[in-house]
């Protein structure tokens, strides 16, 4: 099979299991902090499913990536939605028991399927030319929408589902988050074949002489600038989007239409990926960046001013928050992916992934306390304002990469 016709049909397989993947991740997102809410009577402890789901998650990210630098995409990405298989499981039990404790322990597993959701993309561009990466990491991301839009619609009619099993309602999404991180497990186990990244190590141990890496400076800006963009874009999106449903329903809204606004979110972050992809490998990663930065401020200001009965406003707050984190991910991705070798690929890309999930935990975490402590248009407009930190990091990417700056001459001597 040659090289073109293998990453097509990687993509095919990674299309399906992150539809799969999706479902579990937005279904439990949605109702996490109302079923901590619930169960441990605070709402300034509601943002704790979210810190400790990105808490598993970076630990996550270590493993999968890990576990892939040794044996390739396949057996770490399978592992990684078994684990969080088994959390959407404990999960339910813990619910059903009223056992803070499992819920606790369950929830750092579930992180698992979050990191590895997203270590996917980056299978998707092991096999890619460097012109197609951001085409690459988008067709992996875009595929999630599908399950992601459909999860917390689905949350009714599991809530349905779990109280005919005499399981509490808020714990029905994670029923459908169990058997979605299962199938896509099973999906990249049995079809992921032949592997990605070691086929993509393969073609490069035969053209070594061909390798365009960028010299060790330019990639360590570069690493940096595309760490920082995604650390702070993951951060300010987990907190602004963990308390949104209970600002709703502290506000008068059902629980169904947090679950419409969440979905409209979860949408923005994937479905646009074709166009940023497109847009990643025409006009460059930096400006996909700063436009990433620029849109999570709007999104900032518009959550904070919006009338909290208005709907449509926290929808389209929610929908640029989205959009601002799909910029930040998708350019942040191609960029790492420019600027690390494939011999270190896997585990740098892991790495990274750990500091994003560590700040999705902060973000969560500190979500309910700004909210308790100081009301939720103090955490969306802080949030916004924290995104322009991308701005300095790109500035400062640029005195090393710009061949004429001091700092670049520096380097090359």
């Amino acid at each position: 099979m040659s090289t073109e016709a293998l990453y097509r049909r990687t993509l095919r397989v990674l299309l399906v299991s992150q539809v799969l993947a999706g479902a579990g991740l937005a279904a439990g997102v949605t109702v996490g902090a109302l079923l901590a809410e619930d169960m441990l009577g605070s709402t300034g402890t509601a943002g704790l499913p979210a810190a400790l789901l990105t808490l598993g998650s970076a630990a996550a990210a270590t493993g999968v990536g890990r576990l892939s630098q040794r044996l390739g995409r396949r057996p770490g990405l399978a592992a990684g939605y078994a684990v969080g298989a088994i959390g959407g499981a404990g999960v339910v039990l813990a619910a059903t028991i009223d056992s803070v404790p499992l819920l606790l322990a369950s929830l750092l597993l579930y992180g698992s399927g979050t990191a590895t959701n997203l270590q996917a993309r980056y299978a998707g561009a092991d096999l890619a030319p460097a012109d197609r990466r951001g085409r690459a990491v988008s067709t992996v991301l875009v595929a999630t929408t599908l399950g992601a839009v459909l999860g917390p619609n689905l949350v009714e009619p599991m809530g349905d589902v779990a109280s005919a099993l005499d399981v509490p309602r808020l714990a029905g999404p994670f029923i459908l988050a169990t058997a979605a991180y299962a199938l896509a497990a099973i999906t990249v186990l049995i079809v992921l074949r032949p592997d990605p990244l070691l086929v993509a190590r393969a073609a490069g141990a035969r053209h070594a002489a061909e390798d365009t890496s960028p010299a060790a400076p330019v990639a360590a800006a570069s690493l940096r600038l595309a760490a920082v963009a995604m650390v702070v874009t993951q951060l300010v999106m987990v907190a602004v989007m963990t308390m949104t449903p209970v600002h709703m329903r502290d506000h008068g809204h059902s629980i169904s239409a947090a679950g419409l606004v969440i979905s409209i979110h979860v949408a923005a972050m994937f479905l646009p990926s074709p166009l940023t992809g497109q847009l990643v490998d025409r006009l460059g990663r930096r400006p996909i960046l700063a436009a990433g930065g620029c849109t999570l401020l709007l999104a900032g200001v518009i959550a904070a001013t919006a009338p909290a009965d208005s709907m449509v406003l926290l929808t389209v707050a929610l929908a640029l928050l989205g959009l601002g984190w799909n910029f930040g991910l998708v350019a942040g991705t191609a960029l790492v992916t420019d600027a690390v070798p494939l011999a270190q690929r896997a585990k740098t890309q892991g790495t990274i992934d750990v500091a994003v999930a560590l700040s999705g935990a902060t973000g969560g975490l500190s979500s309910g306390l700004v909210v308790a402590g100081a009301g939720y248009s103090t955490l969306a407009l802080t949030g916004g304002l924290m995104a322009l930190a991308i701005l300095p990091a790109l500035l400062a990417e640029h005195r090393v990469t710009d061949p004429g700056s001091p700092e670049a001459r520096a380097a090359r001597s």
